[in-house]
């Protein structure tokens, strides 16, 4: 530090000159130079990356000096790319470069803390108790578990060891594990991708003790339903390095440049190939600002201006002038060939369900019948079963269905080559008028209606007419529907779109009274996304995010912009499908994860439990839903069959087993297999044997009954309420009992132990 001090005193250096007085020799140490290379000292060097509420998992070089990080870089050790094609690294952003200042922040949390009003009665209680009976003194007490309970959401948290809160977490699952069962233990915790040992550590206690680790990416609404409504997988979408092999990509509702940061160069170094970036957002973001084109609809209104898109497309590279790459695609790889059957209604038909090998003369014969699509074959001119519909998954047996798990265009049952039919028009029996619901005309605030002459329209639509064992039926294409319902002019007769300037559903001019995007605009960017992919074959793609998932009704806009990609036949290639990122989800090591953290070397199964049912449930945000169920039924609906509020749809979801159930039964499932034993019966008998009859029911039948409340809560790398909490005052209040949600009903609150 003296040289430091020193270096000032400029008039004291000076002993002598040269080059005629020109230069200075000066008598100094130059000592304080060490200030400057011992900032850059370190002891060790260890790998590491960031979570700073980011999932980029962005490998840094962290530099340690005297156990304390000093400095970062980052890491230049990826797996390099192919030829031609940008590094991933350097990956990293200002967000993580700063990530150490946070472990030496002052509102870190280094110590466990406890309320300070609990903290005392559990000191009380076991000067004369063990551990589980203290728990019990405790919460067995109306006044003592109000006394804390009620002090939640005002402070007065206290330090306490770790030894102490270990005891008490113990003792509290214990005597719930005991007195209710281990499905009122529950632990939430967002997603493993970005600390995967971390998320497991958690999850692999609850999966040893019998409790229910809650889903998380549902909850939080970054999972898009359209994907297993679609695929029947989790967003299986490329990597960002296939952004740069894309010839034209739309960012669609995601801020590429903020919330995958790492990732944004291999969009901004595609334009280097030609690639067009058109950002779709309501507001100029950062995207923005890199993009070619910026269409801005109003918001939450992006699926009108998809189903235009797919107007335009449909009509002329489907039906117009046939794109012979989109249109093998839509035959080999999409359901666009599978024939639906046709319900009469008065005046008309409605689309019923896909007709199935069930259906069919002989259906005896054939394994799995029931889920087993039927196309019709152009080749032999009459109905076709073809591999790889879902019932050719699972009997893969010789002399069965083994090998048919795939998409060749094969007959599953006769072997024979096929070439499914994408239109009946050319072979049609009839043409019968199809009904269709339209919601686009309901005004309500924040969305402008298109107001149509109904909220049911009808279209032509060609159809074929089979005589089953079950009698006849009129049947139409996937591919048929879809041209009717967009209302595009076939020469079959009644109502369709004059032209793209034509007010009908789903024109270009119908969708800028709802989205205030110009119908050319629709049109050029339809035409643009579609000639590009034409020639390429498929190498355009769409990034879809948060910006358009976390709206309601997502999945039918998800659905309709990836209609855009399946007609263009984009998913699949390399640089072209949907990428839908609202993080990333994506875990390398996932069979191994998934042992350790599911505890799999263990049990066989786990209590998974999906988060959304979880919290709607628990929280009574059922007794506060304000959208009626009229509101989501369509209008060629029975009324009479849809009646009741959204939870008892989700009470007969779980009940069927369609949905999971946590906690399950109104009763301790510890206790069941005992009485079964006590029966004289197995316990799966003596369980089915007692709902039957009503003596035990399922929790979420009597969500406020105390023995069916969830009772312990872990939360660990989430801010539940903060963050992921929806109807955050109704789950601070009737989930926790904060006393600052004093409109609650008493009677309702504090189910959390």
């Amino acid at each position: 530090m003296g040289s430091l001090m020193n270096s000032p005193i400029f008039f004291k250096k000076a002993v002598g000159s040269y080059s005629d007085g020109w230069g200075e020799v000066t008598d100094e140490s130059r000592r304080w130079e060490n200030a400057y290379r011992d900032r850059w000292a370190h002891d060790k060097i260890v790998r590491s990356t960031h979570g700073v509420n980011c999932t980029g998992s962005c490998s840094w070089q962290v530099y340690v000096k005297d156990g304390v990080v000093v400095w970062e870089t980052q890491a230049t050790d990826y797996p390099p790319t192919p030829c031609g094609v940008p590094n991933h690294e350097p990956r990293g952003c200002p967000r993580g470069a700063s990530y150490s200042w946070y472990l030496y922040s002052a509102a870190r949390i280094k110590h466990p803390l406890i309320r300070q009003e609990l903290l005392a009665f559990w000191r009380s209680e076991r000067k004369t108790k063990e551990p589980i009976a203290a728990w019990q003194a405790i919460v067995e007490d109306p006044n003592l578990r109000a006394s804390y309970v009620k002090e939640r959401g005002m402070g007065g948290m206290v330090r306490v060891s770790w030894d102490e809160a270990i005891e008490i977490i113990a003792a509290a699952n214990l005597y719930t594990v005991m007195k209710y069962g281990p499905d009122r233990i529950a632990g939430f915790s967002p997603i493993p991708a970005y600390s995967m040992v971390s998320y497991g550590a958690g999850t692999r206690y609850l999966a040893l003790m019998g409790g229910s680790p809650l889903s998380f990416y549902d909850w939080y609404c970054d999972l898009p339903p359209s994907s297993p409504q679609t695929w029947g997988e989790q967003t299986d979408v490329p990597e960002s390095e296939a952004w740069y092999y894309s010839n034209y990509l739309i960012v669609w509702g995601t801020n590429i440049n903020m919330t995958r940061t790492p990732d944004a160069h291999f969009m901004n170094e595609s334009r280097y190939n030609g690639t067009k970036i058109v950002n779709i957002c309501p507001d100029y973001c950062e995207t923005t600002k890199d993009a070619d084109w910026w269409l801005h609809p109003k918001q939450g209104t992006d699926a009108a201006l998809a189903m235009a898109m797919t107007h335009v497309i449909f009509k002329e590279f489907h039906l117009e002038h046939p794109e012979p790459y989109f249109v093998d695609y839509c035959r080999r790889f999409t359901d666009q060939p599978m024939l639906v059957r046709l319900d009469a209604i008065d005046g008309g038909f409605v689309p019923g369900r896909t007709l199935r090998a069930s259906d069919l003369e002989g259906a005896e014969a054939i394994s799995d019948a029931e889920w087993k699509t039927v196309v019709w074959d152009e080749l032999a001119d009459h109905l076709a079963i073809p591999q790889g519909s879902i019932g050719y998954r699972w009997n893969q047996e010789e002399g069965h269905d083994l090998g048919k798990w795939n998409l060749r265009q094969q007959d599953g049952e006769s072997g024979a080559e096929i070439r499914s039919a994408l239109s009946l028009i050319d072979r049609r029996d009839d043409v019968v008028d199809v009904h269709f619901p339209y919601f686009g005309g309901i005004h309500h605030e924040g969305f402008t209606g298109n107001i149509q002459s109904d909220d049911v329209f009808s279209r032509k639509v060609p159809v074929k007419k089979l005589d089953l064992p079950s009698g006849s039926v009129y049947v139409a294409t996937v591919y048929d529907l879809m041209a009717s319902y967009l209302g595009i002019d076939r020469g079959l007769g009644g109502k369709s779109a004059d032209g793209y300037y034509d007010n009908v559903p789903f024109t270009p001019a119908w969708q800028e009274v709802i989205t205030g995007v110009k119908a050319e605009d629709a049109i050029v960017l339809a035409r643009e996304f579609a000639q590009a992919a034409a020639k390429t074959k498929g190498r355009a793609s769409i990034a879809v995010g948060a910006g358009v998932n976390q709206w309601y009704q997502t999945d039918n806009t998800y659905r309709a912009i990836i209609n855009l990609l399946l007609l263009c036949g984009t998913c699949g290639v390399p640089g072209g499908g949907w990428c839908h990122y609202v993080g990333q989800e994506k875990i390398r090591p996932e069979a191994g994860w998934a042992e350790y953290s599911f505890a799999k070397d263990w049990v066989p199964s786990v209590r998974q439990m999906n988060g959304t049912s979880y919290f709607y449930e628990h929280t009574d945000q059922w007794r506060y839903e304000r959208i009626p169920l009229s509101d989501l039924l369509s209008p060629l609906a029975d009324p009479s069959e849809y009646h009741g509020t959204y939870l008892d749809f989700n009470v007969q979801s779980e009940k069927l087993g369609w949905l999971p159930s946590s906690p399950q039964l109104n009763v301790n499932p510890v206790s069941l297999a005992g009485a079964a034993e006590a029966a004289g019966k197995e316990t799966v008998s003596y369980v089915v044997d007692q709902l039957k009859s009503g003596a035990l029911d399922f929790a979420c039948t009597d969500l406020d009954g105390e023995a069916n409340w969830p009772r312990n809560l872990f939360v660990w790398r989430s801010n539940l309420l903060g963050s992921s909490g929806k109807g955050k005052s109704i789950s601070s209040s009737i989930f926790l009992e904060l006393s600052r949600a004093s409109w609650a009903r008493s009677s309702e609150m504090g189910k959390r132990d």
